[in-house]
């Protein structure tokens, strides 16, 4: 796993001890150097004292918690040292002028990186993904510029997830087959690794955005809402497709991840179990901090990067009237 996200799977505790930050389970104390981390997750029961909050927020580390059912409880996060009151009006602004400008190629992203993901298998014999591939790259992008209306694009970006989850009769064993996405909380095995993967992204597109002056509450397609940070929810979606669903499409088709092995039978292999969370953590780590040549940088960038690079480009526009184009996995721009 790379080097500046830590995970912590054990209940212990964790304090500050000179440059570094302490874990003290049952077994001994791990002792990770606050230089070399950026965040921690945190999987079970985790106390923290006063003076390592300060340390943590000092320090600009973000800090994840989940529930033992998976379920992302919050993000200790610190308190803001890009600030920019410029930006967060004009942001706001732009919500409420342009909010259609920014929201409709997001929809188009996601129509985009799907159809990069599931071209692969068309390619290799599974033709009858070729009417929805078609319905992507022809119909989608006019049904979204016709569109002058929030809701109606929230219908289109709904028509579109739905069609793709269709798609995986085609592409996952039937020991994974999806009836319909139910998220909260999940239902089988599926819908488990696709609640935990989406919630990983999330929080990782939480802790890129934290790292640049825009105003985690100011969404675009998404509504702004209390009790969320909503612009995430907005830039991790065109990446889903790319980090979350070929992850899993990875792990259980190579069968690194099994209903047998990695959940839990006693809640209906509906939850992930120890193992089977270390593992796809640690596929998706892997492919998060993949690189790619970026044709506009010319040089090589990680998926991690991109992610915030979404955030610079958006701030582009925002400040600059620049077009907002998200990442494309076509084009890795």
């Amino acid at each position: 796993m790379n080097s500046d996200t830590r995970y912590i799977f054990s209940t212990g505790e964790l304090f500050q001890k000179d440059f570094s930050i302490v874990f003290r389970k049952e077994d001994g104390n791990i002792y990770l150097p606050v230089k070399d981390t950026r965040e921690l997750y945190c999987f079970n029961e985790v106390t923290l004292s006063t003076k390592l909050m300060q340390l943590l927020a000092k320090a600009g580390i973000v800090v994840h918690f989940f529930g033992y059912y998976e379920n992302y409880i919050g993000t200790f996060y610190p308190k803001e040292y890009l600030l920019s009151g410029r930006l967060t009006v004009a942001q706001a602004l732009a919500y409420g002028n342009n909010r259609l400008t920014v929201a409709k190629p997001i929809v188009c992203g996601i129509a985009k990186n799907i159809h990069f993901v599931l071209y692969h298998y068309y390619r290799h014999g599974k033709s009858d993904l070729k009417e929805f591939l078609d319905w992507l790259h022809k119909s989608v992008p006019k049904l979204v510029d016709d569109t002058g209306d929030i809701k109606q694009l929230l219908r289109i970006e709904g028509a579109i997830w739905a069609g793709f989850y269709q798609t995986f009769c085609e592409i996952l064993p039937e020991s994974f087959a999806i009836n319909k996405r139910v998220k909260r909380p999940p239902d089988n095995p599926i819908n488990a690794l696709i609640s935990f993967g989406n919630t990983l992204l999330y929080t990782k597109t939480i802790t890129e955005i934290y790292r640049t002056h825009l105003d985690q509450t100011i969404s675009f397609l998404h509504e702004p809402a209390e009790r969320r940070f909503s612009l995430s929810l907005d830039l991790s979606e065109v990446f889903k497709p790319i980090l979350v669903y070929r992850t899993i499409f990875d792990c259980v088709n190579n069968r690194k991840i099994t209903v047998e092995k990695h959940f839990d039978k006693s809640l209906n292999y509906a939850l992930l179990n120890d193992a089977g969370r270390k593992t796809f953590i640690e596929a998706f780590d892997e492919r998060l901090n993949q690189t790619f040549e970026h044709s506009a940088l010319k040089r090589r960038i990680s998926f991690k990067q991109a992610i915030r690079l979404d955030g610079y480009k958006l701030i582009k526009y925002i400040l600059e009237g620049k077009k907002f184009i998200p990442f494309c996995m076509e084009d890795k721009k």
